[in-house]
């Protein structure tokens, strides 16, 4: 459990913040969670007024505790092998790229759509938060760690999984995730050269043996 753990210590220290967060939520009133919620998310009004504190800390909070075990199996699932096979930095770059740039363009879409009135303005208030853009991502770029053809399946499941919704409802979340998706397929460039395994540690042998 250690080693796994050490393997992908990002992983796991995202996951430990956000238990930590949703256990907050769990035990705060009902006025005070939703304050936290609304301060930490990533809507039009907190990016225009605080816009790094609106991505950072959107990024490690989620809305409803009771999925925090659903989401600590899709990051094993996800997150973790990605950086055990590309190393820390890059699969932080593609996560972070994803999540900020999803949460910027969705948003930009939201700000289009009130000024045409097709969306209400309180639109510009409403809770964004939550780690799947970041997902998204790592699905995305699991894809070449697959051996052919399952390569293949692997990837029309998640072309589906994601683009169904966006083409059935059309929110600016199912946006958010095409668009995160999209930018782990394009990370392929990091996948070329992933760090060299570390080289397992033979014991020392006792004075006399053969």
């Amino acid at each position: 459990m250690r080693s796994w753990v050490c393997s992908s210590p990002g992983t796991h220290v995202w996951l430990a913040v956000i238990a930590i967060t949703s256990l907050v939520i769990a035990l705060a009133p009902h006025g005070l969670e939703t304050y936290l919620l609304h301060r930490n998310s990533s809507n039009l009004h907190q990016l225009a007024h605080h816009p790094m504190r609106a991505l950072l800390g959107s990024a490690f909070w989620i809305e409803n505790p009771a999925d925090l075990l659903l989401y600590a199996v899709l990051f094993e699932v996800f997150h973790a092998p990605v950086e055990r096979w590309l190393g820390t930095p890059k699969w932080l770059f593609t996560v972070a790229t994803a999540h900020i740039a999803a949460t910027l363009i969705s948003q930009q879409v939201v700000l289009v759509a009130i000024r045409l009135h097709d969306v209400p303005r309180s639109m510009a208030h409403v809770v964004d938060i939550g780690v799947s853009y970041g997902l998204a991502a790592s699905a995305g770029i699991l894809t070449y760690r697959l051996p052919n053809p399952w390569r293949w399946f692997y990837l029309a499941a998640v072309l589906a999984f994601f683009l169904v919704p966006l083409a059935a409802d059309r929110t600016y979340t199912d946006l958010g995730h095409a668009i995160s998706l999209a930018i782990g397929l394009a990370c392929y460039p990091l996948t070329r050269c992933p760090p060299p395994p570390g080289k397992p540690v033979v014991p020392e042998r006792p004075s006399g043996a053969h």
